[in-house]
């Protein structure tokens, strides 16, 4: 059977304002000789894919329109953002970071990967067909379903990544902020396996009592009202001088790289106001707090604020390293990797009102599943 077409979630950016997630139907060109087509099975979503998702649209204004098969969401986008998404406006952009299925077709350089089930960070999977280079995909273990394979790139190589960032840096223990995540719980498991020191910052009783659950020594809560004296200790307790942070915004970055002076300087032999030599180092990856990054210059002058991209680095540290990690992935991808699903939708699924409202919230536990081509 010949598979010409290809169903696919889509966001425009319209000129009058609004978001429209569509789903698009196109053609399936040839497949060139190191190319492989896709039947993708299932594909997460993840937060990094709602920045393209929802284009900063007030999703409170938003509503369904077109029918139970070919259903449309529209919201309005404000003023002020349209000013950055003017390269967008009229374009459908494909959705979907990373996912997995079989391969159903391929070229004459890639027939080995035929019939094999696949995990690719190719983009655009949110779609029931995926063309994908084969030097971007991954055959996954035997026994390993799509749908346990689905999570086997973003997550887990930016959880390595991070480990692999502190040892190149110099560093001896990190502290991560929504730590409760998905992606926080894979980092716990990690550190813990590697005999790596990790302080856990969440925002929420119950995420204290779940990392802890699952073997955590450092957990604190940021809507503690003794969150800094706790966060101060942990620091000190593991000598961390390296943070992620998935919020982005507000003043969470800062209270880091306080916390680390304050615990630097418990040991200061003199007093300088400059602060400790120690390089202290928050790299932001996330976005969950919209807001601007606000710092509080009370750490010195040995700092640093930058932003971390999982793509970025992998290429700097080339495709070698990248291999060891992708080894160390695709061999524990029921165990130190695995990735749970709360709601498991299809691509109409994806686009229903109650669904968007639910997974646009990116809460602890409620990660969603799409299943472009059904499993």
């Amino acid at each position: 059977m010949t598979i010409d077409q290809s169903t696919r979630l889509v966001s425009t950016v319209t000129e009058q304002a609004t978001l429209e997630l569509s789903l698009q139907t196109t053609a399936i060109k040839p497949l060139g000789e190191d190319e492989v087509l896709i039947r993708v099975e299932a594909a997460p979503m993840n937060p990094s894919d709602q920045a393209v998702l929802f284009a900063f649209a007030d999703l409170s204004t938003g509503r369904q329109t077109g029918t139970a098969e070919n259903p449309v969401f529209e919201a309005q986008i404000p003023a002020a953002m349209m000013r950055m998404l003017k390269a967008r406006v009229g374009k459908a952009m494909p959705v979907g970071n990373e996912g997995a299925g079989t391969v159903v077709a391929a070229g004459a350089k890639a027939e080995a990967m035929l019939g094999k089930t696949v995990a690719t960070m190719a983009g655009g999977m949110f779609a029931d067909y995926r063309v994908a280079r084969a030097s971007d995909c991954l055959v996954v273990p035997e026994g390993v379903t799509a749908r346990e394979a689905a999570s086997s790139v973003v997550n887990p190589m930016t959880a390595l990544s991070m480990v692999d960032v502190m040892r190149r840096e110099g560093h001896q223990a990190l502290v991560h902020t929504a730590a409760a995540s998905n992606l926080g719980q894979m980092l716990n498991r990690i550190c813990m396996e590697d005999g790596v020191e990790l302080v856990n910052i969440v925002r929420k009783p119950q995420q204290v009592e779940l990392l802890r659950g699952l073997g955590a020594r450092h957990v604190v809560n940021s809507s503690d009202e003794d969150f800094m004296p706790q966060l101060v200790e942990a620091v000190a307790t593991t000598g961390a001088t390296l943070g992620f942070d998935a919020t982005g915004g507000g003043h969470l970055a800062s209270q880091i790289l306080t916390a680390m002076e304050a615990a630097l300087s418990r040991d200061a032999s003199q007093y300088s106001v400059y602060g400790s030599t120690t390089h202290k180092q928050v790299y932001l990856y996330g976005g969950l707090d919209r807001s601007p990054t606000q710092l509080n210059r009370a750490y010195g002058m040995a700092w640093g604020v930058g932003g971390f991209l999982l793509p970025n680095h992998l290429a700097r540290i080339g495709q070698a390293e990248v291999g060891k990690l992708f080894a160390r992935v695709m061999g524990g991808l029921k165990t130190t990797f695995a990735s749970h699903y709360a709601q498991q939708v299809d691509l109409p699924g994806a686009l229903q009102l109650e669904a968007i409202q639910r997974y646009s919230q990116q809460a602890t536990g409620d990660k969603f599943l799409v299943t472009p081509a059904g499993t």
